[in-house]
């Protein structure tokens, strides 16, 4: 099982359930700058390298991984800007799974305290508090 802390972040559980394997990837949402919605492109791209990596190693580690699946979940910040920030992260998060064939189930967006999430990659099973 795995559990982290959500805190101004986007954590992204992407699993085969059929296959029981999975990963959990933890993408931070940085609100700097005079415009918080800016986000450079060295931050986007390294939150794709990331993501890449991670499928990657799922279908390394389980080849005959067939049914990828992602679950997305997101702590928000108190900021007036953080859901715009945000959604730019997570709108490039989405297209690059989607066009990686895996099917993304609906996100689960919150602000207030940090959220924890607990998540079992062999079943897909995911909760947050």
């Amino acid at each position: 099982m795995l559990v982290t802390e959500l805190r101004s972040a986007i954590a992204v559980c992407v699993y085969d359930a059929v296959e029981e394997a999975g990963a959990l990837l933890h993408l931070r949402c940085i609100m700097r700058g005079s415009n918080p919605v800016d986000i450079t492109d060295t931050t986007l791209a390294t939150e794709l390298l990331l993501l890449d990596r991670c499928v990657e190693v799922i279908k390394e580690v389980s080849p005959s991984s067939r049914n990828l699946q992602a679950r997305i979940v997101v702590h928000l910040m108190d900021h007036p800007e953080a859901r715009a920030t945000c959604e730019t992260v997570l709108t490039t998060v989405k297209h690059f799974l989607e066009d990686g064939g895996v099917r993304l189930l609906p996100t689960d967006m919150a602000s207030g305290p940090a959220r924890t999430l607990r998540f079992r990659p062999s079943m897909g099973w995911l909760q947050t508090r």
